[in-house]
């Protein structure tokens, strides 16, 4: 028969970090509630329990919140619950995050923070800062005692998506960035001014980065234990949008019509807000001016996305002559960018030249 397994998933948003609960036969195992960035119904939530060092496998569907017996009991050499999330057409599925839990192996909790409060799964962008967050605790403060008991390795991997947007990713394929050993029970904290993965055009990469914690190998008298995955988290990182008008030049003198205009929209941040807008004078960043009447976008889906606006009779806002100017605004988490922009003159005066003449 197996241990009370409770299973508390929602997002872990306390930066300190929970403690983690260890002691048999009442075992608690607390995952993070994290979907790959779509509707939870979409989703079925799995929970793997992995024996080791055997690696029999057996697996249980949990709901987003309650508790449960482990489909299995915790052999000596403890076990690995996986939290993984299948997309309801088989179609993906996305390991969330794992926990290795025996009477004797050190534990390790792992946050990632980021700029963006999305709650289900941790995201930023390509040029902005994140923080990765470990608390480690369970382990030997003897320095005689062997290294598996005084110490754990993080591993961190990065992993480019290409063309695509994580579709169906090998992460066997993943480049091992880094490997660390965390030697003390303390929070480690770490601090990432942008990503690492890979990619030519730095404003442009999209993949993600993962950061697992393993404890060590040791056989050596009673104490008989293989390296194990204890935690895991993943950041999923998107590029930079960006955008071009076309129709118009920039410098142009506009009279009594105007040009079709063509927006291009490239990577669209998840979370964000586009839009045209139109003020009077020379180009000025921060100035707010009119919003342009079918121009604003708002784009709530979970990956990034492109978009093409076409925009005629744009100019009714524009209420006096002289230099104007044009900008695409985005406005995400990270705050308000201009993607593109031109300035502008509108002379609309009609100027009538002649003479007047008498006849006596």
């Amino acid at each position: 028969m197996g241990v009370p397994m409770t299973t508390w998933l929602k997002p872990l948003n306390n930066p300190k970090i929970h403690d983690a609960m260890r002691i048999l036969p009442v075992l608690a195992v607390t995952f993070p509630f994290l979907l790959a960035g779509v509707s939870a119904d979409e989703f079925t939530n799995l929970m793997r329990q992995v024996q080791l060092p055997s690696g029999v496998e057996r697996d249980v569907q949990v709901e987003d919140e309650g508790e449960q017996f482990s489909p299995l009991s915790i052999d000596p050499g403890g076990a690995r619950f996986e939290l993984w999330a299948v997309r309801s057409d088989l179609s993906s599925s996305y390991l969330l995050d794992a926990k290795y839990v025996s009477t004797y192996t050190p534990v390790a909790d792992l946050e990632i923070v980021t700029e963006d409060p999305y709650d289900v799964i941790p995201r930023t962008r390509a040029d902005r800062p994140f923080d990765v967050l470990i608390q480690t605790h369970g382990m030997s403060d003897d320095p005689d005692a062997h290294q598996a008991a005084r110490k754990v390795r993080l591993i961190r991997h990065v992993q480019s998506y290409g063309e695509t947007n994580g579709e169906d990713i090998d992460r066997s394929q993943a480049q091992l960035l880094q490997s660390v050993y965390l030697e003390n029970n303390a929070i480690h904290h770490f601090s990432f001014p942008v990503t690492a993965i890979p990619g030519a055009d730095r404003s442009k990469v999209k993949g993600e980065e993962r950061y697992s914690v393993f404890t060590l190998d040791h056989h050596q008298g009673e104490y008989q234990v293989d390296a194990s995955q204890i935690a895991s988290r993943f950041v999923q990182v998107w590029p930079v949008a960006n955008a071009t008008i076309t129709g118009m030049d920039s410098g142009e003198v506009l009279r009594f019509s105007v040009p079709q205009l063509t927006i291009e929209l490239n990577d669209l941040y998840p979370d964000s807000r586009t839009y045209l807008q139109l003020y009077p004078g020379l180009p000025s960043l921060g100035t707010t001016g009119t919003v342009v009447s079918g121009s604003a976008l708002v784009h709530y889906a979970a990956v990034p996305k492109d978009k093409t606006l076409v925009l005629k009779e744009w100019d009714k806002m524009i209420d006096q002559d002289g230099p104007w100017t044009m900008e695409v605004l985005t406005s995400t988490p990270f705050g308000i960018d201009r993607l593109a922009y031109l300035n502008f003159t509108v002379n609309r005066s009609i100027e009538v030249r002649g003479s007047v003449t008498t006849v006596d």
